[in-house]
């Protein structure tokens, strides 16, 4: 804890400082950063997207100054304090916490504000938080079966519309398609993972009722389905993009609906947290390309190829689990 709060004093200096020269927000960014990465895998693997995301901000013309750096570190820190703990309040918190940074990076392009994106946004992630927050705590204190479907209910379909889950998926391609490649790349990647780990540890803490598992699977499937049409018969690459987090979004869903049976519990998360990895990694690449007007032609190969799961490529062992 102590770690956190002097990384969190960290970015709050820099981000001030930021103002003055913006090369301050990047080196807080990393300070906290390397501060509150441990040595697991998962965990460093999220540090390397965090510099990925950090390193794409050189590509804008610093609308944002070093602020922008500044917010990505703070929804790593959120991250990884998500992994660990393990009270309500806190994993709450983290949920905020990392979602908030991102309602200010959709607004962000090299010359203006996009206000009209930024509205609708923020509109669809503020009604996520309320569900979510407020289905974790009926979730976790219901003492009738009423209070734990709505409960339950509330915080799929909050975690559903945050992370951009069909058919709660309406903000997803115009966001993506209008906002600026290199902000939206951060939303894509790094900020999907709180929700998912802190619904995952909400949820391995109750007594779930089998037949939710079943909704949870019907929701995630046609997730599948509607993001892999509409990346189809879209033909704008940002919007393609958008109808592939949809469709990856259906896919780490899905893996919520074994949590019922202890023994997959694990496999589930580490097939979960594989996907993050992919699309994290792919959409940070496809995004940084067109923003730059162009990517590597052997990049993107392995990229798309990744997405579809082609072994043995890191897509592959995400849908393998």
């Amino acid at each position: 804890m102590e770690l956190v709060i002097s990384a969190l004093l960290i970015l709050a200096v820099s981000g001030a400082l930021s103002f003055k020269w913006k090369y301050f927000g990047l080196i807080g960014a990393l300070a906290a950063a390397i501060m509150t990465t441990v040595g697991q895998p998962v965990i460093l693997m999220i540090f390397i997207i965090a510099l990925l995301n950090l390193a794409s901000f050189d590509l804008m013309r610093g609308f944002l100054r070093g602020v922008d750096y500044t917010l990505v570190g703070l929804i790593f820190v959120a991250t990884v304090y998500a992994f660990y703990t393990q009270s309500l309040a806190m994993l709450l918190t983290m949920f905020v916490a990392a979602s908030v940074p991102t309602y200010m990076f959709v607004m962000t392009a090299d010359k203006d504000i996009r206000m009209d994106v930024g509205i609708k946004y923020i509109t669809f992630m503020v009604i996520a938080t309320i569900l979510f927050i407020i289905g974790a705590v009926i979730l976790i204190s219901s003492v009738s079966t009423p209070l734990y479907y709505i409960g339950y209910a509330m915080l799929l379909i909050g975690l559903a519309i945050e992370v951009g889950v069909a058919p709660f998926h309406e903000w997803v391609p115009d966001v993506f398609d209008t906002a600026d490649p290199i902000p939206i790349s951060v939303v894509a990647s790094i900020a999907k993972f709180v929700p998912f780990v802190v619904a995952y540890k909400i949820l391995t803490t109750v007594q779930i009722d089998y037949n939710l598992l079943v909704f949870t699977g019907i929701i995630a499937s046609i997730s599948m389905f509607i993001g892999n049409i509409g990346g189809l018969t879209s033909t704008k690459p940002a919007r393609i993009l958008a109808y592939s987090t949809v469709a990856n979004m259906g896919y780490i869903l899905a893996t919520l609906s074994v949590i019922a049976r202890p023994e997959f519990i694990y496999i589930a998360f580490a097939g979960a947290m594989l996907q993050l990895i992919t699309n994290a990694f792919g959409k940070v690449g496809f995004f940084v390309g067109i923003k730059d007007g162009g990517a590597s032609p052997l990049s993107t190969y392995l990229i798309a190829l990744s997405f579809i799961g082609l072994p043995p490529l890191m897509g592959f062992w995400g849908k393998f689990y």
